[in-house]
């Protein structure tokens, strides 16, 4: 792992930029928050702190949230229009500061697809740097299970896409960023790797992530440097 002054060069550097979504981008994990919509949050929100904190599969923490919540497609849509992207504060700035350099920013998230098209759209991201899940429905809008050939489904699933977008863009100074476990372990192959803790800190981040911060004013400061 580098060092944190190694960390901050490769961001001060970064040719592309992966953020996790929830609890990073947002101030909120959008699945616990649908699992509260739908009158399930308890149950749904202590699989997410098993998955989160490494105690689990995320696969299986992943399938067990789904059973429980059971979206349908009117569920979801619903969801959305009553419960509008809750952003971090600063992540707004920071996007637009990375657009304007010409820096990719991609949303590599275990979250869904159908939810993070909003958040995507609101930062001036295109719908295609969303790298997520995907949930399947049957034709009556009933929840059919979640596409499981998709990286982001299974434990090492950043560490995929992470690979994948290197080889496919040639990225030398790429960085992640989240708040998870699941995000710490993209690097390597990820070039750096920035644990935040803004909105939810994860002892296991904090403690082993080379460059740990709780507001994003500190990554802007750091690239103006």
């Amino acid at each position: 792992m580098l060092s944190q002054d190694q960390c901050k060069k490769v961001w001060r550097n970064a040719d592309a930029v992966c953020f996790d979504v929830d609890s990073t981008v947002l101030k909120d994990e959008a699945l616990d928050e649908l699992a509260k919509f739908c009158g399930v949050g308890e149950l749904v929100i202590e699989w997410t702190n098993k998955a989160m904190g490494g105690n689990v599969s995320f696969r299986e923490a992943l399938n067990e949230r789904l059973k429980i919540v059971q979206p349908t497609r009117q569920k979801v849509a619903d969801f959305l229009s009553q419960h509008p992207p809750q952003f971090t504060p600063g992540i707004k700035e920071l996007v637009s500061s990375l657009s304007k350099r010409g820096i990719p920013v991609y949303l590599v998230s275990g979250g869904f697809q159908s939810i993070l098209v909003p958040v995507a759209e609101q930062l001036g991201l295109p719908v295609e740097n969303i790298i997520a899940n995907r949930i399947k429905f049957y034709y009556n809008g009933d929840y059919a299970g979640f596409d499981e050939n998709q990286p982001t489904s299974s434990s090492g699933g950043k560490k995929v896409v992470v690979e994948t977008l290197k080889n496919k863009h040639g990225y030398k100074n790429l960085v992640m960023i989240g708040d998870g476990a699941t995000d710490m372990e993209a690097c390597p192959p990820a070039d750096g790797f920035i644990g935040f803790g803004g909105n939810i800190i994860r002892e296991k981040v904090k403690q082993n992530a080379p460059w740990f911060v709780t507001d994003m004013q500190e990554l802007i400061n750091e690239m103006k440097e």
